[in-house]
C-alpha cells in the first residue's frame, strides 16, 4: 500500500473509532491504531480541519500522567434517515455522534407513493437547512424501506405492503435532493445499528426481527458481519411458514408468520386504533382475557419461527424490535424458554434474548449509518463546506 493509500486507511480508522465507540483521548486512539503519537495528532488535525471531529479539553478524571485531548465525531455532520411505512414518513437528522438534532413523522391517509416519499424528503431537507441544520452539513440521505432492496443499485424489487415493485427509488431520492442517496430493508440495517450501538453490540453472531406497520422483517450478523445474500435480500424471516401446533392458533389457512403474528391482530385486540412502541408496550403488559389470549397465541408462534431460526442459524443473541418487543416485553424470559424448549440443545446453549435498546431510532441511525459509509470509508475524499 503507497503512502496515500496509507493515509486514507488511518484516517478512516480513527473516524470510525470515534464514531462507533464516542469521545475518545488522543492516547486511547493510540493505544487502539498502534500507531505513534505524532502521527495520530496528524490525523486527527486533519480530520479536525475537515469538520469530521472536534478536540476537547483532556478528560478531568483523569490524574494520573500527561492530560490526553479528547477527540469526538462532529455533531454538525449529518446523514438524513427516512423510513417510509404503509400509514407515515419518518424523518430525521443523524449526526456523526448519533445525536438526532431534528426529526418528523408525516402521517399518510394511504401509503405514501415513491414519488410523494422523495418530494417529502427533498421539502425536508429544503426546510431544515434553513431552520434547524443551517449550521450542519448533510452527507448523504439514507433509507430504510420495508421490502427487498437490491444492495447494486438501491433498486427496490419488492416492497408489498407499500405497493412498490421494481423501483428506482435512490434515483429519485438523488434527483429531488441532490445529494448522494443509499438505500437498505429496514430490518436489516436494524440489525446494524442494534449490533454497533444497541442490544447486540460486541456479539459476533445476532438475529434480529423487527415488527412494523408493514410486517416482519430481519437481519442476521454471522462472525460480525451482516449476512446479505447474493441479491442483498437475506433475512425475511416474516415470509417463513413456521409449525403451528394447534389449529385453533391459525388466523390465516397458508399464512406466513407476518400474517399470524401481527400488529394489526395485536392493535385490534387490545381495542386500539393506533399506538406507538411504548403505548403498545403498556397496555401489552396490562392485558387480560381476550387480549391476553391473542397475546399469548402470537407469542406461541414467534417461538416456534424463533427455534426455527437459532437451529439453522445459531446466533448467541436473538433481539427483537418495534411490535415485536412491546408483544414480549414483560415476559422475555418466558419466550426464552419456549424457544429453548423447541430448538436443538446445543443450538440453544448460549442464547439470550434481548429487547431491541435504540428503540425508535434503531432503523434512522441504520439508515444513517448507510450514509455514512462511503465518509467512514474514505474521509480524505470529504470536503469541508
Amino acid at each position: 500500500m503507497d503512502a496515500i493509500g496509507m493515509r486514507q486507511r488511518n484516517l478512516s480508522r480513527i473516524l470510525q473509532l470515534v464514531h462507533r465507540e464516542g469521545a475518545l483521548s488522543r492516547a486511547a486512539l493510540t493505544e487502539a491504531t498502534g500507531l505513534n503519537r505524532s502521527t495520530v495528532a496528524a490525523l486527527v488535525a486533519e480530520l479536525a480541519a475537515q469538520q469530521l471531529v472536534a478536540e476537547k479539553a483532556p478528560d478531568p478524571a483523569r490524574r494520573a500522567g500527561r492530560p490526553s485531548p479528547m477527540v469526538a465525531p462532529q455533531s454538525r455532520t449529518v446523514a438524513i434517515a427516512v423510513n417510509p411505512e404503509v400509514d407515515a414518513v419518518t424523518l430525521a437528522a443523524v449526526g456523526l455522534d448519533l445525536s438526532i438534532p431534528v426529526r418528523a413523522r408525516v402521517t399518510m391517509p394511504e401509503s405514501p407513493t415513491p414519488t410523494q416519499t422523495a418530494t417529502l424528503v427533498a421539502e425536508h431537507i429544503d426546510r431544515w437547512r434553513r431552520a434547524e441544520l443551517a449550521d450542519h452539513r448533510i452527507v448523504g440521505v439514507g433509507l430504510a424501506v420495508p421490502g427487498l432492496v437490491r444492495t447494486g443499485d438501491g433498486l427496490v424489487r419488492d416492497a408489498p405492503h407499500l405497493g412498490w415493485r421494481d423501483v428506482p427509488l435512490a434515483e429519485l431520492i438523488r434527483d429531488a435532493t441532490g445529494l448522494p442517496t443509499a438505500i437498505g430493508n429496514d430490518a436489516s440495517l436494524g440489525v446494524l445499528a442494534e449490533h454497533l450501538f444497541g442490544a447486540a453490540r460486541g456479539t459476533a453472531d445476532v438475529v434480529y426481527l423487527n415488527g412494523g406497520a408493514s410486517g416482519i422483517g430481519g437481519g442476521v450478523i454471522v462472525a460480525g458481519q451482516p449476512l446479505a445474500g447474493t441479491g442483498g435480500y437475506a433475512g425475511e424471516f416474516g415470509q417463513n411458514r413456521p409449525g403451528i401446533e394447534d389449529a385453533a392458533d391459525r388466523r390465516v389457512p397458508g399464512g406466513v408468520l407476518e400474517d399470524e403474528v401481527n400488529r394489526s391482530l395485536l392493535l385490534a385486540a387490545l381495542g386500539l386504533t393506533d399506538a406507538d412502541d411504548a403505548q403498545l408496550t403498556d397496555a401489552v403488559a396490562a392485558a387480560a382475557g381476550d387480549a391476553r389470549a391473542e397475546i399469548e397465541r402470537q407469542q406461541r408462534i414467534l417461538a416456534t419461527a424463533l427455534a426455527n431460526a437459532v437451529n439453522v442459524l445459531n446466533p448467541s443473541v436473538v433481539v427483537l424490535g418495534g411490535f415485536l418487543a412491546a408483544l414480549c416485553a414483560s415476559d422475555l424470559g418466558a419466550l426464552g424458554d419456549a424457544v429453548r424448549a423447541q430448538a436443538m440443545p446445543a443450538c440453544a446453549e448460549p442464547l439470550q434474548l434481548r429487547l431491541a435498546s435504540l428503540a425508535e431510532d434503531r432503523l434512522l441511525i441504520g439508515a444513517g449509518e448507510l450514509a455514512f459509509a462511503d465518509l467512514l470509508a474514505d474521509p480524505s475524499e470529504f470536503s469541508p463546506r
